[in-house]
């Protein structure tokens, strides 16, 4: 990182560099505090959790008796929670990812009519928070029979007008339109001009979108809790909630309290694994783009 006006090696640079570290230190602690605090309560009974310090551990460590405990309690209900928000993140995502992309590909290189007004409404539904439109959507969807089945979930996370934004914006640096023009004179249809010169062009922020939608659905509370109503249904999220009600009204008498943390711990992973296996398909890619 380079000060302007600074000298390196100076006082005032090394003043400014700690300055900076320090501001960039405060962040990183308000993010992973909360994720260690979750997996030092994975590590405790229902005792230590309430009689020892939020960061400290436990008498015992009680991590993979919790972990066994989440996966056998009640049938094992918490694994096919897991399987279905799973299902739901996954097909949301490659759905989203799919539509955004084919949407801002259209809003940069077409030329229609109402071009500018539409895009005007992608970029006003980006304000929207979904909360808002949860209840009309389900109206819509009890007209129609989809409510507590999955569709009812998946359906309206296809929607997701920033990766529309995104994609457009990506697709007016990354893609010549004199590439197109080329195709289309050696006879390429439209389809084929998309689906072979331009997405590849454009997949770092394609699969930036694809993170994105995934993370966003994987965490949806409200939307299936409105949706569904029956348990072998409910992702992950839904579920650990009610497991966590159910805890709350037995006034602490039912030993929920460490299966929640430990299913909030276990929940959590698939989307580091997804990060982790994903970025190296964007990293550094988001920049940049040209001919090939």
């Amino acid at each position: 990182m380079t000060y302007v006006g600074l000298r390196p090696g100076s006082a005032a640079y090394g003043r400014s560099r700690r300055l900076g570290t320090l501001l960039l230190v405060v962040p990183l602690a308000y993010t992973m505090l909360p994720l260690v605090y979750l997996l030092i309560a994975s590590t405790k009974t229902q005792s230590d959790l309430f009689e020892t310090f939020g960061f400290a551990f436990g008498h015992s460590n009680a991590l993979w008796q919790n972990i066994r405990t989440v996966f056998t309690f009640q049938d094992g209900i918490f694994g096919r929670w897991l399987l279905n928000t799973a299902l739901y993140s996954g097909v949301s995502a490659v759905g989203a990812t799919a539509l955004c992309s084919a949407a801002g590909y259209a809003f940069s290189r077409y030329r229609f009519r109402g071009r500018g007004v539409l895009f005007a409404i992608v970029l006003g539904a980006v304000m929207i928070p979904q909360t808002a439109l949860t209840i009309p959507i389900f109206l819509l969807l009890s007209k129609v029979g989809m409510v507590d089945t999955p569709l009812a979930v998946i359906l309206p996370s296809l929607v997701f007008p920033l990766g529309v934004y995104l994609m457009r914006v990506y697709v007016d640096q990354a893609v010549p339109a004199d590439l197109l023009d080329a195709a289309r004179l050696d006879g390429a249809g439209e389809f084929r001009v998309f689906a072979t010169i331009a997405f590849p062009l454009i997949t770092p922020a394609a699969v930036t979108v694809l993170l994105l939608s995934f993370v966003a659905t994987w965490n949806n509370y409200f939307l299936p809790l409105v949706m569904l109503s029956t348990p072998s249904l409910y992702p992950a999220t839904v579920g650990l909630a009610s497991w966590y009600s159910t805890a709350s009204a037995g006034g602490g008498s039912q030993a929920l309290f460490p299966l929640v943390m430990t299913g909030s711990l276990v929940a959590i992973l698939p989307v580091l694994l997804a990060f982790l296996g994903l970025q190296r398909f964007w990293r550094g890619g988001l920049a940049s783009g040209g001919v090939k």
